[in-house]
């Protein structure tokens, strides 16, 4: 009885724990008003031709426009979900799509790939 209520304890314990995982991104101000950003402060950004779940940013996309990576035990919370990239590595995805880093941002709350490609990024909105 006691090693049954133990053990109960502590997954009860350990799922509260998960619960409150932090976000893979947080909030904050930009010059074009509030923005997901990455652990670093840096913008993040969607991609039009994603789709499904699914990153279409791969090879030199993905070396221009990192990846906002998971950990290969990461699991998905509320808006938060994890896709898998074509390697096989694991992306954050928030609301479904994939996000990433612009390599031209050299500075935290840097927006200067919105709209780039035709239009085809855009800041990662809350």
């Amino acid at each position: 009885m006691i090693r049954t209520f133990t053990l109960v304890s502590a997954l009860v314990l350990a799922a509260a724990a998960f619960a409150q995982a932090p976000a893979p991104a947080k909030v904050a101000d930009t010059a074009k008003g509030k923005a997901l950003v990455d652990d670093k402060g840096m913008t993040l950004y969607t991609f039009d031709k994603d789709a499904g779940g699914k990153s279409a940013c791969n090879g030199p996309c993905a070396t221009n426009w990192p990846p906002l990576m998971a950990a290969a035990s990461a699991q998905a919370s509320g808006d938060w979900t994890v896709i898998t990239r074509d390697d096989g590595a694991k992306q954050w995805a928030y609301k479904g799509k994939p996000l990433y880093a612009w390599t031209k941002d050299t500075r935290p709350g840097d927006t200067t790939g919105d709209g780039f490609l035709n239009g085809a990024w855009h800041i990662a909105k809350p």
